[in-house]
C-alpha cells in the first residue's frame, strides 16, 4: 500500500486463508486473549489483596504477569480486528509503535526474570541478610528499571526509522516486529548493528546474569541440607520453567527473520501464533500451581466460589 493524506499504510501478509477461516481464527484468539487476561489478573489480584504476598518475590511475579497482559494487549486487539477485516493494514507510525512495545515488553520479561534470579540468590545464599538487601522500595526500583531500560534502548532507533523511506509496503507477518527492517530502502547494515546492541543489552546480558546467579544457587544448594534443597526447588523451578519457555520463543523471533524465506507461509503463521499464545498463558499457570503461597490462596478462592454457588 502507499501513502494516503500523509499517512503511510503497510499491508500485513502473514494470515493464511483468512477468507475461509476468519471466524475460526477470531473466536480462537479471542478465547486465548480472555484466558490470558483473566488468569494473569487473577494471580495479580491475589498478590495485591493478601498482605502475606507483599514480599519482593511476589512483587516481581505480579510485575511479570502485568507485563504478560501488556504484551498481549499490544498484539491481540489489532490481530482480532484484522481477522474480521477485508484488508489487513496498519499505518507505518502505528507499526513502529507496536514494534517498540513488542520488544520493550519482551526485554522487560528478561530483566524481570534476572531480578527474580537475584532475589532467589539473596534468599538462598544470604538468608540472614535478605530483609536488609531486598527491601520493598528496592524491589519497586528494580521493576521500574526492568520496564524503563528496554524502552530507552528502543526509542532512538524507532525515531531514526520513522524518518527512513520505505521501498516496500508488504510485511510478511501478522504484526510488526524486526521484519519491518526489510521494507526500508536503506541497507540492513545499520539496523543490524543497532539490533545486535539491543539484543546484547536487553537479552544476552540478563541471560548471562541469570545463568551466573543460578550457578551460585546450585553450588550453595548442593552443599546444603535436604530442607534447603526443597525450598530452593520450590521457589526456583517456576522461574526456570518460565525462563526456558520464554528463551525458546525469543530465539524463534530472532531466527525467523533470517530463515523466513525457507519457511512456508502456513508454518510461519503457526509458529508466530505460538509466540504470542504460550508465554502469556503459561506464566500464570506455572506460578499459580508451583508457588505454594499463591496456590493456597488460589485454592481458597475457587473453593469459596464453589461453596457460594452450591449454597
Amino acid at each position: 500500500l502507499s501513502t494516503d493524506m500523509n499517512v503511510t499504510y503497510i499491508s500485513l501478509d502473514g494470515l493464511v486463508e483468512i477468507e475461509k477461516y476468519r471466524y475460526f481464527y477470531f473466536f480462537m484468539m479471542l478465547t486465548f486473549y480472555i484466558l490470558i487476561v483473566c488468569s494473569n489478573c487473577t494471580i495479580i489480584s491475589l498478590i495485591v489483596i493478601h498482605k502475606n504476598l507483599h514480599e519482593p518475590m511476589y512483587i516481581f511475579i505480579a510485575s511479570l504477569l502485568i507485563n504478560s497482559v501488556l504484551f498481549s494487549t499490544n498484539i491481540y486487539p489489532k490481530l482480532l480486528a484484522d481477522f474480521l477485516s477485508n484488508e489487513q493494514v496498519i499505518s507505518f507510525q502505528a507499526c513502529l509503535l507496536q514494534r517498540i512495545f513488542f520488544y520493550s515488553f519482551g526485554g522487560s520479561e528478561f530483566f524481570l526474570l534476572a531480578v527474580m534470579s537475584y532475589d532467589r540468590y539473596v534468599s538462598i545464599c544470604k538468608p540472614l541478610q535478605y530483609a536488609i538487601i531486598m527491601k520493598k522500595i528496592k524491589a519497586v526500583v528494580f521493576v521500574g528499571l526492568a520496564w524503563g531500560v528496554p524502552v530507552c534502548h528502543l526509542v532512538v532507533p524507532a525515531i531514526q526509522n520513522s524518518k527512513k523511506e520505505l521501498c516496500s509496503f508488504k510485511l510478511t507477518g501478522i504484526f510488526c516486529n524486526s521484519s519491518l527492517n526489510d521494507l526500508f530502502c536503506a541497507g540492513l547494515g545499520e539496523p543490524m548493528i543497532s539490533g545486535f546492541i539491543i539484543l546484547f543489552n536487553v537479552v544476552i546480558l540478563p541471560m548471562l546474569f541469570i545463568i551466573f546467579t543460578y550457578t551460585k544457587i546450585l553450588i550453595v544448594v548442593y552443599k546444603s541440607s535436604r530442607k534447603v534443597r526443597g525450598k530452593a526447588a520450590q521457589t526456583c523451578l517456576p522461574h526456570l520453567l518460565v525462563l526456558i519457555n520464554y528463551s525458546c520463543l525469543a530465539i524463534y523471533d530472532v531466527t525467523i527473520v533470517r530463515v523466513e524465506s525457507n519457511l512456508s507461509k502456513t508454518a510461519r503463521f503457526i509458529m508466530t501464533l505460538q509466540l504470542i499464545m504460550y508465554t502469556p498463558l503459561c506464566n500464570p499457570i506455572i506460578y499459580g500451581l508451583k508457588m505454594t503461597e499463591i496456590y493456597k490462596h488460589l485454592r481458597k478462592l475457587f473453593c469459596n466460589s464453589r461453596c457460594v454457588s452450591s449454597s
